[in-house]
């Protein structure tokens, strides 16, 4: 290849695999986020608790809101939560979420 091939592009910006923002936890908020997510969620057995809790964290701030959603209809699913709880969850992740 000779040097002028690369004239008419900027191949140090240029990037095939750009990625679309996606939908995920405010980070600014996440301590706000786990205490309402703690209220939600405290009338379930501790063991349960936890791993709910975790969970929903760890999907919001690595995956996006629509995995966690996914997730807490799953919950829902297997009796896990009740339909109040899934609803107030829903309302939680979409109120603490930004595109990112």
């Amino acid at each position: 290849m000779d040097r002028n091939s690369y004239k008419n592009k900027n191949y140090r910006n240029y990037r095939n695999d750009q990625k679309r923002s996606v939908k995920k936890l405010d980070m600014r908020k996440n301590e706000e986020f786990n205490y309402m997510l703690g209220t939600i969620v405290r009338d379930l057995p501790e063991s349960v608790r936890g791993a709910l809790r975790g969970g929903i964290y760890s999907i919001m701030s690595k995956q996006g809101t629509r995995e966690a959603r996914d997730f807490i209809v799953k919950k829902k699913n297997d009796g896990v939560i009740t339909e109040d709880m899934e609803k107030n969850l829903l309302d939680l992740i979409y109120a603490y979420s930004k595109y990112r």
